[in-house]
């Protein structure tokens, strides 16, 4: 099978965006694939300290002096909706972009995370319409008054998973209180990211208000989240990079929020709709071809229906269409890279040196023609020997389920909460107790009852533990890219002890 022709790219070259400004092709070169057939399509240049400091200073400059945190609201608001506009009707560019980068399929990018962009966008024009401030009369004769500011200059730093979908929430979010930023993409993924911030352009954003820089963590990451023109830090990524961000923005005392990564149980009690849990543990593990930080790829199944919920999740995963992310009838497309299905395929043989029993998948999907030489891995499921096994424990990353199963409510309660990580969980059963009280003792900052993934944007998104620290969304991001400021006045003039008028 032939790989269908993805799209022409304007430019091969893929570098920064700075004030406007398309910069020079001077740095560091960084190929870019595309997943499904493992060829060459770009080239990223890389932004160096330099380059950083002239993206940090054109968004330092237009905070300082520019009119964009300035703006009264409304037109902050009008900008927003002009945004969300100019995303809608470009829609099938970017999802096209997106899919040549990351190999996720057309339909979903269509259908799911190409409207979450832009709708993230709609969602803070109208938010910002609604906050406000306290007023306090604190005692006779004075009243304080409570207003929040912008904050100044955001690093935001994209994963390389959902790439727009996720950085246009950090985007839309810190632009909307009237902040300026910078946004560095992954370094796998820069495509559509680089076309969203012409767009943002297009639509009438000042140059300046967003910016971006290319390049890996160690080198672009790293100088931007230690340069001392940037005020906070927001972070998508892998745990063990968010521990190493978090010490570096802590040198300068800057604010982070760091999403980091997952290990999620899917809970499955018998009292549950057993058809429906079938349905959304396979969306919960295999959409973005596995690639999610809330995938549920720990399915914890009480014992009395595991044999059965087992059989059918098996034979469905083996029906899972595998093929061209470029057609709509794909369901499972190629992973990000070479290096990364490498890792996940090496989680098969780890399985079984621990024990695990392999159902199906944990090799490489078998492609034709053009599609030969893409990351593709069949859909991957095993039966875990306990909760200790590291299929149970590391972060994956790709379509890998592991099953367990459980005798009692403590039982599942202690294997969902045995973990690192606390992101999200998902929990089904129609019995409303066993319901309430798994709510209260789940251990993550998300919990989906008898759905799969949804998000409610004013409800705070984020983990427990090592799956990060702090909160995205409605009120906490207005709390983060925001300072506090009080402002004390007197009601009528006071009169102020006099000293040092007597000789």
């Amino acid at each position: 099978m032939n790989a269908i022709a993805p799209i022409t790219l304007a430019t091969t070259e893929v570098t920064s965006l700075i004030d406007g400004q398309i910069m020079p092709a001077t740095g560091y070169r960084i190929p870019v694939y595309y997943p499904a057939t493992g060829n060459q399509i770009a080239e990223l240049v890389e932004a160096d300290v330099a380059e950083v400091d002239l993206a940090v200073q054109a968004a330092r400059r237009v905070f300082d002096e520019g009119a964009w945190a300035r703006l009264p609201v409304e037109k902050r608001q009008e900008m927003l909706l002009a945004i969300n506009t100019r995303i809608l009707d470009h829609a099938e560019e970017l999802a096209r972009l997106e899919c040549l980068n990351l190999g996720v399929s057309m339909r979903e990018l269509r259908e799911r995370q190409i409207k979450r962009a832009a709708y993230n966008f709609r969602f803070f024009a109208e938010y910002i319409g609604q906050t406000k401030g306290d007023v306090y009369d604190q005692s006779t004769g004075y009243r304080s008054i409570v207003v929040r500011e912008p904050v100044g200059v955001a690093a935001l730093i994209a994963p390389w998973n959902a790439p727009t979908a996720l950085a246009s929430m950090k985007v839309a979010a810190a632009i909307a209180f009237g902040n300026t930023c910078v946004l560095k993409p992954s370094e796998q993924t820069p495509l559509a990211l680089r076309r969203f911030v012409e767009l943002l352009h297009e639509a009438g954003l000042p140059p300046g208000v967003v910016n971006v820089v290319n390049g890996r963590g160690p080198v672009t990451g790293e100088a931007l989240v230690k340069h001392p023109g940037v005020d906070r830090v927001s972070f998508t990524g892998g745990t063990e990079t968010g521990r190493h961000i978090m010490a570096l923005a802590a040198q300068r005392l800057k604010p982070c929020t760091l999403e980091l990564g997952g290990k999620s149980a899917n809970i499955i009690f018998a009292s549950a709709d057993i058809d429906r849990a079938l349905d959304a543990a396979l969306v919960s593990i295999y959409s973005n071809n596995g690639q999610q930080c809330l995938a549920g790829s720990r399915i914890l199944l009480e014992r009395s229906i595991a044999d059965d919920f087992i059989a059918r999740f098996v034979a469905r995963a083996r029906r899972i269409r595998i093929g061209d992310p470029m057609l709509d009838a794909t369901e499972l497309g190629p992973l990000a890279s070479a290096a990364h299905r490498d890792r996940v395929l090496s989680f098969a043989d780890i399985a079984r040196g621990e024990g695990a029993e392999v159902l199906t998948g944990g090799v490489p999907a078998a492609m034709e023609g053009d599609l030969a030489g893409g990351y593709f891995v069949e859909p991957t499921a095993v039966l875990a020997p306990s909760n200790n096994a590291r299929v149970c424990q590391d972060e994956i990353f790709g379509p890998f389920a592991a099953f367990l199963t459980f005798d009692s409510y403590e039982d599942a309660m202690r294997m969902a909460n045995d973990t690192t990580f606390g992101l999200v969980s998902y929990l089904w059963s129609d019995h409303l107790p066993t319901v309430e009280a798994a709510t209260r003792d789940l251990k993550s900052g998300v919990v989906w009852v008898n759905t799969t993934m949804t998000r409610e944007l004013r409800a705070p998104f984020g983990g427990y533990k090592d799956s990060g620290v702090g909160r995205e969304g409605g009120q906490a991001s207005e709390q983060f890219y925001t300072e506090i400021k009080t402002v004390t006045v007197p009601t009528a003039p006071v009169t102020v002890k006099k000293i040092g008028v007597k000789a």
